[in-house]
């Protein structure tokens, strides 16, 4: 069978979360590890008296960008402020598994409003070429990122499969270039063909075509 592949196509977008893009999908297909509508945060992580907001489906344009930095993303997900000392953004001593407790409040640190609007996907009619893609495809609906930071480090692991110590978008280091191997060397050596397209030579957001 893999002798038939002529072609691979690889499109990276920007940062989104399964339930942002495809969470609501599972009204289509319960199957899907999507939403409901239950899932909530409160306004102050870990207070019960107070107020959750739940999951909608009123996801348009995002501007501005939630927080996506490794500290505000480790709030995110721990429901606790990043604190210095912490050897790594993606783990908390103690805690097998995050909560997930702490998007409404870190949004409200980025902007008033911002909390409501980064606990919401997209409906399925809201995006329509996605929606028909769920009908007509698999659906990989177990999404992480390799590391829970900004783009550019998830984008050096896309091309090499580590970020090389990057936990964020360092634009002095990644000028002057990290030091691992690619795929792109990879191919190169192996004899195949390769292209990058991108929009916009800053937000790094390639359509890698393998041929």
């Amino acid at each position: 069978m893999a002798d038939k592949i002529k072609t691979v196509v690889v499109l990276v977008q920007e940062n989104r979360s399964f339930d942002h893009m495809l969470g609501w999908m599972k009204s289509l297909n319960p199957e899907i590890d999507g939403v409901t509508g239950a899932e909530f945060n409160r306004a102050n992580a870990g207070d019960e008296a107070s107020p959750a907001i739940h999951f909608g489906d009123g996801s348009q344009y995002v501007d501005p960008d939630p927080g996506h930095s490794f500290q505000a993303i480790y709030e995110q997900v721990y429901g606790d402020p990043y604190t210095w000392g912490v050897t790594s953004p993606a783990t908390k001593p103690g805690v097998a598994s995050p909560p997930m407790s702490g998007f409404v409040q870190e949004a409200g640190k980025e902007r008033p409003g911002m909390p409501a609007t980064v606990m919401n996907g997209f409906r399925p009619d809201a995006v329509p070429v996605y929606r028909e893609l769920v009908r007509e495809f698999a659906v990989c609906d177990r999404w992480f990122a390799s590391v829970p930071t900004s783009t550019q480090p998830n984008r050096m692991f896309v091309h090499s499969a580590t970020s090389h110590g990057l936990v964020s978008n360092d634009g002095k280091m990644l000028r002057a270039g990290l030091p691992q191997r690619t795929i792109f060397d990879a191919l190169h050596d192996a004899g195949h063909s390769f292209g990058v397209y991108y929009q916009f030579p800053r937000a790094l957001r390639p359509l890698l075509q393998l041929t």
